[in-house]
């Protein structure tokens, strides 16, 4: 199937970071995006996220990077237990590739900036029927509109209305079994300095806080569960506090679990990655969360769903007249670099959430043997391996 169409009017679902990176490459190619979102309002908060290399390329080139800013604190990180127990930790930040530390509404904020005032956008607006041929996409909006496209972008998460609608109604969700409470705080804890990383980790549970250099920090809970149904079942609070029993809790828990429990927002939700065998279906494509959702064991949601979408407009830019080829030639350039992310975030979630006692000696170990002033300089060259410098290539760019 040959599109004699060398630009068209495309359809963006969501309104998130791969959504609006998706528009806002369509828009800068030719293309004629509107942009439809759940919520009825754009959302501005969001938790703490890390920009590896190939977020920061391609947001470099979206023209987007500076605005975005740096969050990124100086003091290293501590590890601590319930008894107050203090040692050195490791910093996320300090990761090769030196990610930025900023606010999901950073990047939300920067990208939706910089979209142009003639992209259309409609709030509380949902995709309700796909209906495809050669030609174009019908589709149904709130069950009353039906309009036409040349493409549908799919961009709107991990439990995607788009995903459902165009490749069936098989549950493409593959649970890990975490469940994670994350908030942005409006203010420090008290007795911890704002821009101070703390790690609690504990066999199957952890809490960490995540600070910025210029912000009040951000809150993540991460625990294992062997019924997540039972854990949505119930207030999130006492989920989390149940996760974490039954022993005494300790002053610095306390004051965890109390900093989650009063936070204005926060996102409590199971892990899951998303796993198909293909992510465009003529001419419905699906990007970021949608397609393939990471995780945040791995630190590349954003990333990825910065440089999906910018990929996806070049794709298409570079085969103006051969829709089916430039989404092909999309999918063969992403689909090994998420799959090595699929398989990174299993191996960070143990520095995360050590799954049971055995893995969290692991991880002490290694925690150990990076303090190590020689030994460390070793283990960083050890982690510096394939699946780190994924998390820096960019892969948008041709």
């Amino acid at each position: 199937m040959k599109d004699a169409v060398g630009r068209g009017r495309a359809l963006v679902v969501g309104l998130g970071i791969a959504g609006i990176a998706t528009a806002l490459r369509l828009r800068q190619v030719g293309w004629e995006p509107v942009v439809v979102e759940r919520a009825p309002a754009r959302r501005s908060g969001g938790y703490f996220i890390l920009l590896f290399g190939t977020g920061l390329a391609s947001a470099r080139r979206l023209g987007v990077l500076e605005a975005i800013g740096d969050r990124t604190p100086r003091p290293a990180p501590y590890e601590v237990n319930r008894a107050g127990r203090h040692t050195v930790g490791m910093s996320l930040a300090g990761l090769p590739g030196k990610p930025r530390v900023v606010l999901r509404g950073d990047v939300e904020r920067a990208l939706f900036s910089a979209l142009p005032a003639d992209v259309e956008i409609r709030y509380s607006t949902v995709p309700t029927h796909i209906r495809q041929d050669d030609s174009g996409v019908e589709v149904t909006l709130n069950d009353t509109v039906t309009e036409r496209f040349d493409l549908v972008v799919g961009a709107d998460g991990m439990r995607s209305t788009v995903r459902g609608l165009a490749f069936g109604p098989e549950d493409r969700l593959r649970p890990l079994n975490y469940m994670i409470g994350a908030t942005v705080l409006d203010k420090p804890i008290e007795g911890i300095r704002q821009d101070q990383g703390l790690t609690l980790a504990e066999p199957g549970r952890s809490a960490w806080i995540f600070p910025f250099a210029d912000h009040a920090p951000g809150l993540l809970f991460s625990y294992r569960t062997d019924d997540v149904d039972a854990e949505f079942a119930r207030p999130p609070i006492e989920s989390i506090r149940a996760a974490f029993g039954p022993q005494p809790t300790g002053p610095l828990l306390e004051k965890l679990l109390t900093a989650f429990e009063q936070a204005p927002e926060a996102l409590f939700d199971s892990v899951n990655q998303v796993k198909m065998p293909r992510w465009h279906q003529g001419r419905v494509v699906l990007v970021g969360d949608a397609a393939w959702c990471v995780t945040l064991y791995a630190g590349m949601g954003a990333s990825s769903g910065i440089a999906g979408g910018e990929l996806l407009g070049t794709m298409l830019q570079r085969h103006p007249a051969d829709l089916p080829g430039a989404l092909r030639a999309w999918e063969a350039r992403m689909r090994p670099f998420i799959e090595t992310e699929q398989n990174s975030a299993l191996i960070m979630r143990r520095i995360f959430t050590p799954h049971d006692r055995k893995e969290m000696i692991m991880r002490s170990a290694m925690l150990r043997l990076m303090r190590a002033p020689l030994i460390g300089q070793a283990m960083g060259k050890i982690m510096n391996g394939a699946d780190m410098k994924n998390k820096t290539l960019d892969i948008a760019a041709v």
